[in-house]
């Protein structure tokens, strides 16, 4: 059994058209109480590259380009369960109130999963969600996923099709 730990509030306003879905932030990310907070995870270097914008050194400037961009983020995961920062040591998982996120925000159309078990675990959770809401799968931006940072980028420009 692996320590209780939990996720943060979403980056979210009424502008946002597309959610990007995380799991559950990694022990580096809680520690700073930042997503992506690991100096490795390649989420922040994505995103500046979509947004056409070098990457802000500032936390609050990296979630107010999102918002600039209109996209929104948050976890699957509300809490959970684990060891360390992989995904396959997460137990006892409980999910955010994602079906809730997408009524108060219907102009979300899209949701993006950042890597193979964040899509399971939101099918899992959320089979009846509304299914004219477009899903891509995207690969993890984790340093665990040993992509080069080239290929993750080439398949995170599927976003950009949704921002029109």
């Amino acid at each position: 059994m692996g320590k209780l730990i939990h996720s943060f509030d979403p980056i979210v306003d009424g502008g946002c058209r597309i959610l990007v879905l995380g799991t559950m932030p990694g022990e580096e990310s809680l520690r700073k109480q930042q997503y992506y907070g690991h100096p490795r995870n390649a989420f922040w270097p994505i995103m500046a590259a979509l947004c056409g914008q070098e990457l802000p050194d500032a936390y609050q400037h990296r979630k107010a380009m999102l918002l600039e961009t209109r996209i929104a983020l948050w976890d699957v995961c509300r809490r959970c369960e684990r060891d360390g920062s992989l995904d396959s040591n997460i137990s006892n998982e409980a999910p955010n109130r994602i079906g809730e996120l997408l009524r108060q925000y219907p102009q979300i159309r899209t949701i993006a999963f950042n890597g193979q078990y964040a899509a399971r675990l939101f099918k899992r959770y959320f089979p009846n969600v509304d299914p004219e809401i477009t899903r891509i799968i995207l690969p993890s931006t984790s340093p665990a996923h040993a992509v080069p940072l080239e290929k993750k980028l080439r398949a995170w420009q599927a976003v950009k099709d949704f921002l029109k």
